[in-house]
């Protein structure tokens, strides 16, 4: 997710659950081959397994920004054929490429010929006035062809004309059933299910009938969900401790802003890890007006942990 899911996230992110893949924000392929990699593609190797997410439209820079990827050490790369946002229909890629299958298929085959590591797409159930039946299978269909090793789809249709994006996660209505008959017909074929999924209960009914779930903007608001993934999914003997990620997190604060790094860009991910248990409030309040000071360290990391078992003590 754009602006969203930066390193300082993922990290977060991985504290709370070692066994899920993470996924970076969309990355467009002219700004990895022309900007700042360091700062764009630089992460830390406890975010392992990691996927890179691209966006584009031209078999070569695609090729390019993928063996660039491969080259920083990504687990998977993975061409976004989902996002409905004017920015991104602006260049041409995103979720105006269902319409164009056979250019998906070339810039799959393009990356998959530079690359070792899994080539992955992630797309919509079709968009506009397509039928989702005759689009998705066609689009499955040509990338699959070209080598794709896996299909990640958005159960929803994507109306890039009369729609804003914000509208675009809401209507038309989910259709997971789609994505269902999708796998059913590629048995051979990994088929992950996203879209509107925002509790953990909900994340292990979608998997009947499919290879996996991605969770997006409820990981996100509310990562404290992400504890018990390695229990649910993976068969880990017990959640993550919510403490336990704050202790890790502030080892991690130390390094980072002793290099330069403003507390905020680490904290503003944080805000939904006590969420639902008493003193959650106070803790945000804490990381959002403090953390946001000139010169905070992790001293208001502390503070916010220490609100929350105060609130905890008096709870019980």
């Amino acid at each position: 997710m754009m602006d969203w899911t930066d390193r300082q996230c993922r990290f977060f992110h991985r504290q709370l659950s070692a066994r899920a893949l993470l996924y970076t924000e969309m990355v467009v392929a002219d700004a990895v081959i022309h900007g700042d990699r360091d700062k764009l593609l630089g992460f830390d190797a406890a975010e392992h397994p990691v996927a890179l997410q691209l966006g584009g439209s031209e078999p070569a820079k695609l090729a390019a920004a993928a063996r660039i990827g491969a080259d920083f050490g990504y687990d998977e790369i993975n061409l976004n054929c989902g996002c409905p946002s004017d920015r991104v229909q602006s260049g041409t890629f995103g979720a105006c490429l269902m319409r164009e299958p056979a250019r998906v298929a070339d810039c799959v085959a393009a990356m998959k010929a530079v690359v070792g590591v899994p080539v992955t797409v992630k797309c919509r159930i079709g968009v506009d006035d397509q039928d989702p039946e005759a689009a998705l299978d066609e689009f499955a269909d040509r990338v699959l062809a070209a080598g794709a090793d896996a299909l990640w789809v958005h159960a929803r249709k994507a109306w890039l004309q009369g729609l804003s994006p914000k509208e675009n996660r809401d209507i038309p209505s989910l259709d997971y059933d789609r994505v269902r008959r999708l796998k059913a017909r590629l048995p051979h074929i990994f088929v992950g299910l996203n879209g509107g999924l925002k509790t953990l209960d909900e994340a292990v009914a979608a998997l009947d009938g499919v290879d996996g779930v991605m969770l997006g903007r409820a990981a996100y608001h509310e990562p404290a969900l992400l504890a018990s993934v390695d229990r649910l999914f993976h068969g880990a003997a017990e959640d993550a401790d919510p403490m336990a990620v704050m202790e890790a997190m502030i080892r991690h604060a130390e390094r980072e802003t002793a290099r330069g790094l403003p507390l905020h860009r680490i904290t503003r991910h944080m805000l939904g890890l006590f969420h639902g248990r008493p003193g959650a409030r106070r803790f945000r309040q804490i990381l959002t007006v403090d953390g946001a000071k000139r010169g905070a360290g992790t001293e208001v990391m502390r503070a916010a942990m220490a609100a929350v078992s105060e609130a905890a003590a008096i709870a019980a």
